[in-house]
């Protein structure tokens, strides 16, 4: 490990030196390149440097107990002897965390999936609930939301909906989302008062750029009509809606949010660049499976994460074993306090994993 912390540190200074250099301002590639690498850089260097710093007093707090005579130094050494110990065991892990292998699509964007499943209306309701709970939570991060697809029913549910979110590190945290998530309550349509249980599936997928999937157009049939459902002025009244069917997987995009055509076809291809990208890490997953049974829900869909009981006014996130009683809150969007914990639990499990190699 401490061989690999030098050469960061040796590597920090080139790029540095490189962003000194006068003309890496004239190529805007390089120069992101190298502002992303500082960026990734220099916590690491930041956290090996207060390490090293730690471990010196350590020796230095030793040299004076071993030397001092006076009573209050050595007190004050022993103080500063259990300060930088505690500290070094602290920063030990920090370091295994920061060295951890980055998964390259966690700056990402995100496109969610969610879909309702066993339960009917019911479900089709929770639907609805969890997209607010998670347009809430990308609202206090300061994320940007879009609507891409949606099918309403007519209570208020949703059978599916699609969406955007944007903002910096989007798929390092949502990427714990994607699962089965079950919801136990009385519906209002139920007289006996018996409880319910019903699930909706979520997919979360990393926004992928032309560079990430080349789509050949003779792959692709696109189709213009109008938007059906409710909509605003302009918006049942031209060919607006856009479907696009890619032939080799049979995946069909339909988008019609937006008023105009191009914005809709925009949005079409870019669910449709997310799902393809997201079928080949799929099979990279399935293809590593071994090492996946060491992550944190970050591969099966069809894994049952999370069950939200409403009458215990609780909510079970079983891959951890997390139980919190704050239900109206979690629904509301306050879902941070999960997500540290699966990341927590999932950089464990990789930390382990290191050392078992």
């Amino acid at each position: 490990m401490f061989d690999k912390l030098e050469d960061i540190v040796l590597r920090l200074e080139e790029v540095l030196n490189q962003l000194q250099e006068p003309d890496v301002a004239n190529d805007q590639n390089r120069f992101r390149k190298l502002m992303k690498e500082q960026a990734e850089l220099t916590p690491i260097v930041e956290a090996y440097k207060e390490y090293k710093a730690c471990k010196q007093n350590i020796e230095d707090s030793l040299e004076l107990l071993n030397e001092e005579s006076d009573e209050e130094m050595r007190e004050l050494a022993k103080e500063e002897l259990n300060e930088s110990k505690a500290r070094v065991e602290e920063l030990e892990n920090e370091l295994k965390i920061l060295l951890l292998p980055k998964d390259p699509n966690d700056d990402k964007n995100v496109i969610v999936e969610i879909r309702a499943g066993a339960g009917g209306d019911e479900a089709a309701l929770f639907a609805a609930e969890i997209y607010r709970m998670y347009v809430h939570y990308a609202e206090s991060r300061r994320w940007k939301v879009e609507l891409v697809e949606c099918e309403e029913i007519g209570i208020g549910g949703m059978k599916n909906v699609t969406f955007m979110i944007d903002g910096q590190g989007a798929y390092s945290v949502m990427k714990y989302e994607s699962g089965v998530h079950r919801v136990q309550r009385v519906p209002e349509t139920e007289s006996g008062g018996r409880i319910h249980t019903s699930t909706i599936t979520v997919a979360v997928m990393p926004e992928a750029e032309d560079v990430d999937v080349q789509i050949d157009e003779k792959d692709i049939r696109i189709d213009v009509m109008r938007a059906s459902g409710n909509g605003g002025q302009c918006v049942n009244t031209t060919d607006s809606a856009v479907r696009l069917t890619h032939y080799p997987t049979g995946i069909v995009i339909y988008s019609q949010t937006e008023k105009s055509q191009l914005q809709n076809k925009e949005k079409a291809f870019a669910l449709l660049r997310a799902k393809l990208y997201d079928l080949e890490c799929q099979k990279q997953h399935d293809a590593e499976a071994e090492a996946r049974k060491s992550q944190i829900g970050t591969g099966d869909r069809s894994e049952k994460i999370r069950t939200y009981n409403f009458p215990q006014g609780r909510v079970t996130d079983h891959r951890i074993g997390l139980t919190l009683y704050k239900l109206d809150k979690i629904m509301n969007g306050d879902i941070q306090e999960i997500l540290d914990a699966c990341i927590a639990a999932d950089q464990a499990a990789k930390i382990a994993s290191m050392n078992e190699d």
